[in-house]
């Protein structure tokens, strides 16, 4: 196991085997992407007012007049209030005009409404067309005093992506990353079809948190599928550039359906179409050989690389892992790996740990800036297309520091630039609004990049007999920073600036908490959980590398280093 690429060495790493499957999984993970922000446009929430009844025989400025301004930062018709519809409508009998030309001037106050009895929206809502024909919001009234159900919506879904994480993982690592992956794929879409037929709000919350099942679960099996299939050069350039190019257009594909299908069960069904078109995938994409392996089913493995051989149109060595024997007590020892082997040695426990903490945090931070996005003035569809188009340089700027720089000083350096932009916010929110969407572009770019680098620092310390379960317990607490994220919102009724704050902070702390976990680039990829790095007391980002254990070879002695370089969009 610890030569495994050399053994596959004889397959190169550009033939039509590595082709087949380097473009088939970046079309299998288009499903993933696409449903990642549908919590943003599903659950948008329209301006709205309380509805004045036909049957009130209103003019059209009593109408207006009707509903209270308030004024805190820029004048705005209350959301959740009227003036008493029947003192109104006295009024209006009456024959008073009074000071109606100041009902369509918001900036003046409404002096001689103002002593009037208000009430709540005993007759529903009105809300706003203008982006949005349907929302879940405004189908089941989810606003005033049922508002609190918008946020506890978001969190189904991510806590779905938490289960899903936990239990997918696991199931990956004991049988396999094939099944998993199309199982994920399957629930996106009989999900996202099932949630145009939700008929109330407790339906559609029962449906949304399966549909979270299998959105991160996707992304991960992918990933670990696809970096341990893929070796060398072609596994840098899949997992660091081109899947998450492939995964960021399937980000970029959501903005466009919506502003096409402004009406949510229209984008529901939409949203399965994905799914459905990746299903005839299965028979194409393999299963990890490296997997298998390690399982100990090393007949599977060889018969599957010599498949690959024919294609690649090269002949297979007769044996190809020598080192079977010597392995199988491994491997039958790995059948045993569970969640729990994650915090049984000393080492694994200290990494593990850590990385839970900074996983939490960025998600926190990346979905935080995403809800906050709603606050911020402009088309949402314009707004949403720019935060998602602005991973691309993002990818690249990650793919070209995982060529080069060690991953602790790339994360540390990206992740600073992302919190020091977020905390400049709150000097440019109210008054420069383009220059507070650079500063927002700035901090999710730094923030996705650190990502990235998080992605590849966690998969280079995780060993292969487990790294879909520590891969998945990492991206479960990732989603338990989505959960709380929605939240972030409401900060913003203490002081508008808490949201910005807490964001950049919680960046900060992730940097300070990074600086304890060991080094990995152009070290030998862990395969068993004895093997995994001697974390570090207390090391700058900068410092020199380690020399590697005794009995590991060092970069200057292998041809290619077997990194496995990732980054996502969680």
């Amino acid at each position: 196991m610890q030569d495994y690429e050399e053994s596959l060495s004889f397959l190169g790493t550009w033939g039509p085997f590595q082709k087949r499957v380097f473009y088939l999984l970046g079309l299998a993970i288009i499903p993933s992407g696409y449903n990642l922000l549908c919590v943003i446009f599903l659950l948008a929430a329209p301006p709205h007012h309380c509805s004045i009844p036909h049957h009130s025989n209103l003019s059209h400025d009593w109408i207006q007049a009707s509903i209270p301004v308030q004024v805190a930062g820029r004048p705005e018709r209350s959301s959740c209030s009227r003036y008493e519809l029947d003192q109104v409508q006295n009024l209006s009998a009456s024959g008073t005009t009074l000071g109606l030309d100041r009902i369509h001037n918001l900036s003046s106050p409404q002096v001689l409404l103002s002593s009037l009895t208000q009430e709540g929206c005993r007759d529903g809502w009105t809300y706003s067309t203008e982006h949005y024909q349907s929302t879940v919001v405004s189908e089941f009234n989810l606003v005033c005093s049922d508002q609190w159900k918008q946020p506890l919506t978001s969190v189904f879904y991510f806590l779905g992506g938490l289960l899903g994480c936990f239990v997918s993982g696991q199931i990956s690592d004991r049988f396999g990353r094939k099944p998993v992956l199309f199982g994920a794929i399957v629930a996106l879409s009989i999900f996202s079809s099932a949630l145009a037929f939700a008929s109330s709000w407790p339906v559609f919350v029962v449906l949304f948190f399966m549909l979270g099942l299998g959105q991160l679960t996707c992304y991960i099996v992918v990933f670990v599928l696809g970096s341990e299939i893929l070796i060398g050069p072609t596994r840098v350039i899949f997992s660091s550039l081109y899947l998450p190019w492939a995964y960021a257009f399937g980000e970029l594909m959501l903005p466009v359906t919506s502003y096409l299908l402004r009406n949510w069960r229209h984008l529901s069904l939409a949203m399965a179409v994905p799914g459905l078109a990746c299903i005839p995938l299965w028979w194409l994409i393999p299963e990890s050989p490296r997997w298998l392996v390690s399982r100990g089913r090393i007949q599977e493995a060889e018969l599957l690389l010599r498949s690959a051989a024919l294609q690649n149109r090269v002949e297979a060595p007769h044996v190809i892992f020598f080192t079977a024997k010597v392995e199988k007590p491994t491997s039958e020892k790995a059948e045993s790996a569970n969640f729990l082997d994650l915090l049984r040695t000393p080492n694994i426990r200290h990494i593990t740990l850590i990385l839970w903490f900074i996983w939490f945090s960025n998600n926190v931070c990346y979905f935080g800036l995403s809800f906050n996005m709603s606050s911020l003035y402009g088309n949402p569809f314009l707004n949403y297309s720019l935060l998602t188009a602005v991973e691309l340089p993002a990818f690249a700027a990650c793919w070209l520091a995982a060529r080069r720089l060690p991953r602790r000083q790339s994360y540390v350096c990206f992740v600073l630039l992302g919190a020091l932009a977020l905390l400049l916010i709150q000097l440019t929110l109210n008054s420069q609004p383009v220059l507070t969407l650079i500063l927002v572009l700035v901090g999710k770019f730094g923030l996705l990049a650190g990502t990235g680098v998080l992605y590849t620092y966690t998969s280079e310390l995780s060993p292969t007999v487990i790294r879909t379960t520590a891969m998945s317990t990492c991206a479960m607490f990732s989603r338990v920073g989505s959960s709380v994220s929605p939240y972030l919102l409401q900060l913003a009724v203490f002081n508008q600036f808490l949201p910005w704050i807490v964001v950049g902070a919680l960046s900060l702390l992730s940097v300070v908490i990074c600086v304890f976990l060991p080094e990995t680039f152009r070290q030998p990829l862990p395969d068993t959980i004895q093997q995994v790095a001697v974390p570090q007391r207390f090391r700058w980002p900068w410092a020199s590398t380690p020399p590697p254990k005794e009995g590991w070879k060092s970069a200057e002695d292998t041809t290619a280093a077997p990194e496995v370089i990732c980054t996502t969009c969680l």
